[in-house]
Protein backbone atom coordinates (compact mmCIF):
# COMPACT_ATOMS: atom_id res chain seq x y z
CA UNK A 1 0.00 0.00 0.00
CA UNK A 2 1.26 3.46 -0.87
CA UNK A 3 0.22 6.24 1.49
CA UNK A 4 -0.03 9.92 0.63
CA UNK A 5 2.21 11.85 3.04
CA UNK A 6 0.50 14.82 4.65
CA UNK A 7 0.99 17.15 7.60
CA UNK A 8 -2.37 18.05 9.20
CA UNK A 9 -3.28 21.14 11.22
CA UNK A 10 -4.89 19.71 14.37
CA UNK A 11 -5.08 22.96 16.35
CA UNK A 12 -8.39 22.94 18.18
CA UNK A 13 -9.59 19.75 16.53
CA UNK A 14 -11.34 17.13 18.66
CA UNK A 15 -9.40 13.86 18.85
CA UNK A 16 -10.28 10.67 20.69
CA UNK A 17 -7.77 8.16 21.98
CA UNK A 18 -9.33 4.89 23.15
CA UNK A 19 -6.87 3.30 25.55
CA UNK A 20 -4.43 4.80 28.04
CA UNK A 21 -1.36 2.59 28.02
CA UNK A 22 2.17 3.39 26.82
CA UNK A 23 1.17 3.45 23.13
CA UNK A 24 -1.74 5.79 23.82
CA UNK A 25 0.55 8.01 25.89
CA UNK A 26 3.03 8.31 23.01
CA UNK A 27 0.24 9.17 20.56
CA UNK A 28 -1.30 11.67 23.00
CA UNK A 29 1.97 13.54 23.45
CA UNK A 30 2.29 14.16 19.71
CA UNK A 31 -1.36 15.14 19.32
CA UNK A 32 -1.25 17.56 22.24
CA UNK A 33 1.97 19.06 20.90
CA UNK A 34 0.14 19.66 17.60
CA UNK A 35 -2.64 21.53 19.43
CA UNK A 36 -5.39 18.91 19.26
CA UNK A 37 -8.14 18.81 21.90
CA UNK A 38 -7.53 15.29 23.13
CA UNK A 39 -10.00 13.09 24.99
CA UNK A 40 -8.67 9.80 26.33
CA UNK A 41 -11.15 7.06 27.23
CA UNK A 42 -10.00 4.04 29.24
CA UNK A 43 -10.91 2.33 32.50
CA UNK A 44 -7.26 2.38 33.60
CA UNK A 45 -4.35 4.63 32.64
CA UNK A 46 -0.58 4.73 32.98
CA UNK A 47 0.24 7.40 35.60
CA UNK A 48 1.72 9.83 33.05
CA UNK A 49 -1.66 10.18 31.31
CA UNK A 50 -3.09 12.05 34.30
CA UNK A 51 -0.49 14.82 33.88
CA UNK A 52 -1.34 15.54 30.25
CA UNK A 53 -3.29 18.48 28.91
CA UNK A 54 -6.11 16.14 27.88
CA UNK A 55 -9.52 15.09 29.13
CA UNK A 56 -9.35 11.64 30.75
CA UNK A 57 -12.58 9.65 30.98
CA UNK A 58 -12.10 6.53 33.13
CA UNK A 59 -14.42 4.00 31.56
CA UNK A 60 -14.59 1.66 28.59
CA UNK A 61 -14.98 3.06 25.06
CA UNK A 62 -18.53 3.66 23.81
CA UNK A 63 -19.54 4.23 20.19
CA UNK A 64 -20.94 7.63 21.23
CA UNK A 65 -17.38 8.73 22.13
CA UNK A 66 -16.79 9.28 18.40
CA UNK A 67 -19.42 12.02 18.19
CA UNK A 68 -17.87 15.26 16.94
CA UNK A 69 -14.35 13.87 16.57
CA UNK A 70 -12.07 14.71 13.65
CA UNK A 71 -9.66 11.86 14.27
CA UNK A 72 -9.47 8.78 16.47
CA UNK A 73 -6.67 6.54 17.73
CA UNK A 74 -7.67 3.00 18.73
CA UNK A 75 -4.99 1.92 21.21
CA UNK A 76 -6.77 -0.38 23.63
CA UNK A 77 -5.33 -3.76 24.56
CA UNK A 78 -8.40 -5.46 23.09
CA UNK A 79 -8.19 -6.41 19.39
CA UNK A 80 -11.98 -6.66 19.02
CA UNK A 81 -12.55 -3.20 20.53
CA UNK A 82 -9.90 -1.66 18.28
CA UNK A 83 -11.51 -3.27 15.22
CA UNK A 84 -14.96 -2.04 16.27
CA UNK A 85 -13.63 1.50 16.74
CA UNK A 86 -12.07 1.42 13.26
CA UNK A 87 -15.24 0.13 11.63
CA UNK A 88 -17.45 2.70 13.36
CA UNK A 89 -15.07 5.59 12.65
CA UNK A 90 -15.00 4.71 8.96
CA UNK A 91 -18.80 4.74 8.74
CA UNK A 92 -18.74 8.25 10.27
CA UNK A 93 -15.91 9.43 7.95
CA UNK A 94 -13.59 10.00 10.92
CA UNK A 95 -9.91 9.39 10.26
CA UNK A 96 -8.73 6.40 12.31
CA UNK A 97 -5.40 4.93 13.34
CA UNK A 98 -5.40 1.47 14.90
CA UNK A 99 -2.26 0.91 16.93
CA UNK A 100 -2.18 -2.86 16.46
CA UNK A 101 -3.48 -3.21 12.88
CA UNK A 102 -2.03 -1.02 10.11
CA UNK A 103 -4.41 -2.58 7.56
CA UNK A 104 -7.36 -1.03 9.44
CA UNK A 105 -5.84 2.47 9.49
CA UNK A 106 -6.81 5.45 7.37
CA UNK A 107 -3.43 6.95 8.24
CA UNK A 108 -0.19 5.88 9.85
CA UNK A 109 1.78 7.88 12.39
CA UNK A 110 5.32 8.09 11.03
CA UNK A 111 8.57 8.04 12.91
CA UNK A 112 9.41 11.72 13.23
CA UNK A 113 12.45 13.91 13.67
CA UNK A 114 11.70 17.45 14.82
CA UNK A 115 13.93 20.47 15.23
CA UNK A 116 11.89 23.62 15.71
CA UNK A 117 9.63 23.98 12.68
CA UNK A 118 11.61 21.42 10.68
CA UNK A 119 10.03 17.98 10.68
CA UNK A 120 11.14 14.86 8.87
CA UNK A 121 8.62 12.02 8.76
CA UNK A 122 9.59 8.43 8.00
CA UNK A 123 7.29 5.53 7.26
CA UNK A 124 7.54 1.92 6.13
CA UNK A 125 3.81 1.74 5.48
CA UNK A 126 3.36 -0.01 8.82
CA UNK A 127 5.39 -3.00 7.64
CA UNK A 128 8.60 -2.45 9.62
CA UNK A 129 8.45 0.00 12.54
CA UNK A 130 11.95 -1.04 13.66
CA UNK A 131 13.46 0.16 10.39
CA UNK A 132 11.59 3.46 10.69
CA UNK A 133 12.84 3.87 14.28
CA UNK A 134 16.44 3.15 13.21
CA UNK A 135 16.14 5.62 10.33
CA UNK A 136 14.73 8.23 12.74
CA UNK A 137 17.79 7.85 14.96
CA UNK A 138 20.08 8.17 11.94
CA UNK A 139 18.23 11.29 10.77
CA UNK A 140 18.54 12.83 14.26
CA UNK A 141 22.29 12.29 14.13
CA UNK A 142 22.51 13.66 10.59
CA UNK A 143 20.45 16.71 11.53
CA UNK A 144 22.71 17.34 14.51
CA UNK A 145 25.79 17.18 12.27
CA UNK A 146 24.14 19.51 9.75
CA UNK A 147 23.21 21.99 12.48
CA UNK A 148 26.82 22.06 13.69
CA UNK A 149 28.06 22.87 10.18
CA UNK A 150 25.73 25.82 9.65
CA UNK A 151 26.14 27.38 13.10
Amino acid sequence: MIYYPIFVDLRGRAVLIAGAGPVALRKALGLIEAGAKVTIVAPEAVPEIAGLHAKLVRRRYRASDLRGKFLVIAATNDRKVNAAIAARAKTLCILVNVADAPAECDFLVPARVRDGSLQIALSTGGENPRVAKAMRKSMESLLSQFREKIE
